[in-house]
């Protein structure tokens, strides 16, 4: 294990037997105190997420979406959990606008969070259902201190959204909490202990589901009770490419992951990559035009799987990407339009335990608290995923009922020499797919520790295709990168637009037993605790 941390974050790599990374500090001991009551990492993942709905509010909710990668010990599973539109929608009740909209009852498609809580209890937990919304339901009940991070973020959701339905409901007098200032909703640990009760059959056939599709009638909203009923989650085949010794994988789409990975293969068939050193400006262009590269053919190629014409398979295929890396020129930024084949509010989270198993697991409102909307009375704040569509005619990602919308949300896993390797993600919109490609860089090129990886200056193609960098990139990078033609903005140093990653590895500790190396992200509240 390399532990040098050569980037001043001021933390330290987390080495544990079982281990969960999270977002939030009082989620992650909710996930390691799970350890201590019997449970595997699947329950420790769980419990995170689940607290994580109550104590990081600004980022994620009751009424979001959910995305996991799952070793169970013998083969990685993937669950896609996104909801879709209601059946009510139609291309024709968009048409009228050149975008979705941002917020309110038209960007609020089925939450499918809840449903993949359960599933992944079902076929992998160890304890109780129930078992895994303790501390969830205690700090809703009880109250918790918010953070400076979390009540920042708060004041700013409550300029934005104070005038959607029922948004008061997280608010105190109609403002956010400060930092320091105990948040308490009774109302949310309510509907977390009938959840727990009813094995999710509440939320989405029962009293729950009902009070959520009254309070869309009410407001003309398209959702409805049969909407919510007909939710199932699905199990899928990750996908994957190489790099190295690597082999990185992603939930095929409706995700976004698929751009992770063709920017990953698109080094792989850039020779010249490997020669460039850490932290150039050389490197750091060559990693920027290849997600430029790949968000190209993901805006214009992905969608609900049913609904693409071109395959996850053909973006991936090595002739395809060879061809599309000879694009990439070492000494120039270019334009890269989108190639054709041959025929932000998120939490992210992970968790390992000593039998072997691994989690990777992201939930999501979207865009902060999502759609603004939150059901009276139970602490449901209904995200905003129906915004992933678009309303562009014919376009593979067009807006219908029925139809899962283009997604934000990734978890990621690596496989190293044919074993389980590394859990890892990256909150933050369009930085997830670019963040996984940045770790999967510092730590499979670099040969960087989680928390080293985690550390790292980073940068960012936003969603108008502004380059950002953080202020830690050094300034002889930013001014090589320009001379390279393209236009960096140094952000500022509070900024919160590159994302939070969470990264566990596995150790070889050569005693028959297995142990794990992680890190967080100073850039939140991060934390890892092990057990």
């Amino acid at each position: 294990m390399n532990t040098a941390l050569p980037f001043s974050s001021g933390r330290q790599p987390v080495l544990a037997r079982n281990i969960v990374s999270t977002s939030q500090p009082l989620a992650a001991q909710a996930g390691a105190a799970v350890f201590a009551r019997g449970g595997n990492a699947i329950d420790a993942a769980l419990a995170a997420a689940i607290c994580l709905t109550v104590v990081e509010p600004v980022m994620n909710g009751i009424g979001g979406d959910a995305f996991a990668l799952v070793w169970d010990g013998d083969r990685l599973h993937g669950l896609n959990a996104s909801g879709r539109a209601p059946r009510a929608w139609s291309a024709e009740r968009f048409a009228h606008l050149p975008q979705m909209p941002r917020n309110g009852w038209d960007t609020v498609t089925v939450p499918g969070g809840v449903a993949a809580w359960k599933a992944l209890s079902e076929r992998f937990g160890a304890l109780p259902f129930e078992d895994l919304f303790r501390d969830a339901i205690r700090h809703a009940r009880d109250g918790f201190p918010v953070s400076p991070v979390i009540a920042r973020q708060w004041k700013q959701a409550v300029a934005d959204l104070g005038h959607q339905p029922g948004f008061g409901a997280f608010t105190i007098d109609g403002r956010a909490p400060e930092a320091g200032e105990i948040w308490r909703m009774p109302d949310q640990a309510d509907t977390l202990a009938d959840i727990a009760a009813t094995g999710t059959e509440s939320f989405y056939r029962g009293r729950l589901a009902q009070a959520v599709a009254d309070f869309a009638r009410q407001h003309g909203a398209g959702l409805a009770l049969e909407d919510l009923a007909d939710h199932a989650v699905e199990w899928v085949e990750p996908i994957a490419t190489t790099f190295g010794d690597r082999t990185v994988y992603e939930i095929p789409p409706n995700g976004q992951g698929i751009a992770a990975l063709i920017a990953i293969g698109l080094l792989e068939h850039l020779p010249a990559y490997r020669d460039t050193a850490a932290g150039s400006a050389a490197r750091m262009h060559l990693e920027i035009e290849a997600m430029r590269l790949a968000f190209a053919d993901l805006y214009a190629h992905v969608a609900d799987a049913d609904h693409m014409r071109v395959s996850a398979a053909q973006l991936l295929d090595p002739a395809y990407l060879r061809a599309r890396a000879a694009r990439i020129d070492p000494a120039r930024a270019g334009a890269h339009p989108a190639g054709q084949p041959a025929s932000g509010g998120t939490v992210y989270l992970c968790a390992a335990d000593a039998q072997g198993r691994m989690v990777s697991f992201i939930q999501s409102n979207f865009k902060g608290f999502g759609s603004g909307v939150v059901v009276p009375g139970t602490g449901i704040s209904l995200h905003n995923r129906g915004m992933g569509f678009v309303t562009s005619a014919g376009h593979p990602n067009q807006v219908a009922g029925g139809k899962r919308p283009m997604h934000s949300i990734i978890p990621a896993f690596t496989m190293r020499g044919g074993k389980p390797h590394m859990a890892f993600g990256v909150m933050g919109g369009n930085m997830q797919a670019q963040g996984h490609l940045q770790m999967t860089l510092r730590e499979a090129v670099e040969g960087l520790n989680p928390q080293a990886c985690s550390d790292a200056p980073r940068w960012r193609i936003d969603d108008s295709g502004a380059l950002t960098v953080e202020h830690t990139v050094a300034g002889d990078v930013v001014e090589g990168l320009r001379a390279l033609g393209h236009a960096p903005v140094v952000a500022g140093a509070d900024s919160l637009d590159f994302g939070s990653a969470q990264v566990i590895c596995r150790l070889d500790v050569g005693d028959g037993g297995v142990a794990y190396v992680a890190g967080s992200d100073h850039r939140r509240d991060g934390q890892a605790v092990g057990w």
